[in-house]
């Protein structure tokens, strides 16, 4: 199956309505797609990616193959346990990156100067997601912020090298807890796989940096089910360590989400007030008639 890939560049010119339908059919159908000309510094990318698997090197791959679950697989033995090496940034509202076990300045700079450009990323994706939905441009925004707005942080993380890959999991099956999850990853080795139609699709290594995204469970709940979270898992692979930076655009702790109301059909209603309406209004819109249905369950008249 292709991925859909979303060209940004498009947006702002005549073919903006195409690729704003584009944008919907992944969201709605697929649950994960590619953004190009993102606007991103890609420089900036590479560098980061340059980085993270020098810091990964330096500090953590050792730690990582002397830990009890290398040593169990090397037996043979499989455990609950994900191979990876990973570990959490949080950028909004507060930042700890300064806190990270031997981070460097100039990879505290880089990753900054990255994730200030990526929010910007973030709140624009967010805004077209509400546009295609039919909410205001910042619906998501308001509905995902405390009182000092969303949380945004990253999850850095390695695959490493697996000598047994049939016995172990990157990352087990699961759907990303939170909102919209913008990707940087490994423009070699491959293993990250979403479920679509009952099956695995393998997503390729990020050529051109590209940003792969995907939405999380709070989506699914404030779009009323209409963009579903995916499924998804990281294989591991014998020859090949990959890197993983992923983003996440998510709720404040204190948010409280739920459905937005202009997408919740109509209920608590008696039919024959629904036929008095439908008989005048047949052959309109039928968006038209549960809004007015909708208006009626407030104490507005019909």
């Amino acid at each position: 199956m292709e991925i859909p890939v979303i060209n940004f560049g498009e947006l702002d010119g005549e073919n903006r309505k195409k690729t704003m339908s584009l944008l919907d059919h992944a969201c709605d159908k697929w649950g994960f797609f590619m953004v190009d000309n993102h606007g991103i510094d890609k420089e900036l990318m590479e560098k980061v990616k340059k980085m993270i698997n020098s810091h990964y090197e330096e500090h953590l791959k050792e730690k990582f193959y002397q830990s009890e679950m290398v040593k169990a697989l090397s037996e043979g033995k499989t455990s609950d346990a994900d191979w990876e090496s990973s570990f959490f940034i949080w950028h909004k509202p507060t930042s700890n990156i300064c806190k990270i076990p031997n981070i460097s300045d100039e990879l505290i700079k880089m990753m900054d100067e990255y994730v200030s450009q990526l929010h910007k990323f973030a709140e624009r994706l967010s805004n077209l997601m509400c546009d295609n939905l039919g909410l205001s441009q910042e619906y998501i925004t308001n509905a995902f912020s405390g009182p000092e707005g969303p949380a945004f942080g990253t999850k850095v993380a390695k695959y490493p090298e697996c000598p047994r890959p049939e016995l172990m999991r990157g990352l087990r099956e699961h759907t990303d807890a939170g909102g919209i999850i913008l990707l940087l990853q490994d423009d070699q080795v491959p293993g990250l796989e979403f479920l679509k139609d009952g099956k695995w699709v393998p997503i390729p290594p990020s050529k051109n940096n590209t940003i792969f995204v995907n939405t999380g469970d709070q989506l699914e709940i404030l779009s009323n089910g209409r963009y579903k979270s995916a499924v998804h898992r990281v294989m591991t692979v014998k020859d090949g360590s990959r890197l993983s930076i992923a983003t996440f655009y998510n709720p404040a702790g204190d948010a409280v989400i739920s459905p937005a109301l202009e997408l919740l059909y109509p209920s608590g209603y008696r039919f024959q007030d629904y036929l008095k309406l439908y008989s005048t209004t047949k052959f309109g819109d039928k968006g038209s008639r549960f809004h007015t249905m909708k208006k009626t369950e407030n104490g507005d008249s019909v």
